[in-house]
């Protein structure tokens, strides 16, 4: 699958661009029509420890998903946003099951 990482205002080291694309390949396995992802780092200039966002958006045929998650870290963002869409995805599949 094909993964465009975007850091607004840094930059974004190798390590975590390997774990973003692994953590998005992972996602093949539940709905395999996934074309490619956009991956959006932000971090929220707030006093709050839980300042870094990761944005999410998955295209597929005939639908775009996004999910946005704020956490301590950008791994632990990525990772919950990908669990969101693991559901959002396996529940696509399902919908899709019943229409044929």
């Amino acid at each position: 699958m094909k993964v465009n990482v975007n850091a607004v205002n840094f930059t974004v080291d190798g390590k975590l661009i390997d774990f973003i694309q692994e953590r998005m390949n992972k996602l093949e396995k539940y709905y395999d029509k996934v074309v490619d992802a956009d991956v959006f780092l932000k971090v929220e200039k707030t006093s709050d420890k839980e300042n870094k966002v990761a944005e999410i958006k998955v295209n597929v045929p005939g639908d775009d998903f996004m999910v946005k998650k704020q956490c301590k870290t950008f791994e632990e963002a990525v990772e919950t946003a990908s669990e969101s869409l693991e559901r959002l995805l396996i529940k696509r599949k399902e919908k899709l099951r019943t229409h044929i």
